[in-house]
């Protein structure tokens, strides 16, 4: 090789090596990331975490403790109990359902579930899917409008406590829900509704014939690979590689905080990191459906296009917004011993998975941590 032919090819590689190091650079160190959750101890609970970046899971950890009582530390890979991240889950079903041809997303839900009390006004699955069906939430009570609906009470007699003390099975709360008046008239305003996406479940189980568990399995979780997610309806199963649930008590001590309430399609989902980056995955090479593309696209566009909440549209599960003028999509989950984010920015290929079995943290500062340290 002569002498300019050299001076080319080492000009081309110093080239390179330099682009590859700025390529690198971009990608935050795993100590960097370590540094988010610094504050949490490892005789705590904590938190599974799951970083994407340009489509690849460049991180996954786990920090503070999967079980207090055995000293089982977080590894990344622990099943969580998500709560309304579930949501997204329940949505891509009930739209599967609907590209199958077996229901329409615009009816009236009581074509489908015809014993559910008559609202007096024609509820769409499509608005149960946005959160405009008028339909309330667990914390919803009016003794007016309730004077029709089935009263919860405790084996005592006492009021109904709900989480971890009194228990009901998924038929027993149906018994309840499908008692329910509307806290409002439908297609008026975005009103977050729990009761709206168990009733989506109990669609899913009347059209197909299958369980929400059954279906998801078979339509959405094993086609993606996703083998250690599913709805859990079942309280007394036995849940592999768990992360235990815990909370602080008025004394700031921990205590175990553990659901008894197996009913699913508002929450109940069981999953880990490395399953959600599959389903992220998804996203970016759509495989479901029978026409995956289109499916897709219906799956991400908002339920209502003028009912927004705070500037945020809602799609399927889903909220869609801005962060620093790029969208960002995501949904988050609370609920006995455990807080749960999923964010994404699409246009840059980065998503957080924050699986938290400790509700004493502020797990919304530990994704916008995340966010501002990869982009």
């Amino acid at each position: 090789m002569n002498a300019k032919l050299l001076t080319l090819a080492v000009s081309g590689l110093l080239i390179s090596s330099l682009a590859n190091a700025n390529a690198n650079s971009d990608i935050p160190t795993k100590t960097q990331i370590d540094n988010v959750f610094a504050e949490i101890k490892p005789t705590s609970p904590g938190c599974s975490v799951g970083v994407i970046h340009d489509g690849k899971l460049i991180h996954k950890a786990g920090y503070g403790l999967a079980n207090m009582e055995l000293n089982v530390p977080l590894d990344g890979s622990h099943v969580h109990r998500i709560a309304s991240v579930s949501k997204q889950f329940t949505a891509m079903a009930v739209l599967l359902l609907a590209d199958e041809g077996k229901i329409d997303l615009n009816a009236d839900i009581r074509n489908y579930l015809p014993e559910l009390r008559d609202y007096k006004a024609p509820v769409t699955i499509n608005a149960m899917l946005g959160h405009f069906s008028g339909m309330g939430d667990y914390d919803f009570v009016d003794a007016e409008l309730d004077k029709d609906a089935l009263k919860l009470k405790s084996t005592m007699g006492g009021e109904f406590r709900l989480g971890n003390e009194d228990y009901l099975t998924i038929q027993e709360f149906y018994d309840y829900v499908k008692t329910m008046p509307l806290r409002n008239k439908p297609n008026q305003e975005f009103r977050y509704s729990n009761y709206a996406y168990f009733l989506l479940s109990m669609l899913v189980e009347r059209v197909s014939g299958e369980s929400l568990r059954e279906y998801s399995e078979r339509r959405i979780f094993k086609p993606l690979g996703m083998s250690n997610t599913f709805f859990s309806d079942e309280p007394t199963e036995i849940v592999k590689n768990r992360a235990s649930g815990y909370s602080k008590n008025e004394d700031g001590n921990y205590i175990t905080s553990m659901t008894n309430l197996f009913w699913v399609g508002d929450g109940g989902l069981h999953t880990n990191v490395e399953d959600m980056a599959k389903w992220d995955a998804y996203f970016y090479n759509p495989t479901l459906g029978k026409n995956p593309k289109a499916l897709l696209a219906q799956f991400m566009h908002p339920n209502s296009a003028e009912i927004t909440i705070e500037g945020r549209k809602y799609a399927n599960g889903q909220f869609i917004g801005e962060k620093d003028g790029v969208e960002v999509v995501y949904h988050s989950g609370g609920w006995l011993g455990t807080l749960t984010n999923y964010e994404r920015m699409p246009e840059k290929k980065y998503a957080s998975i924050v699986f938290c079995n400790d509700t004493s943290v502020d797990i919304s500062e530990f994704v916008a941590n995340l966010r501002k340290l990869v982009l």
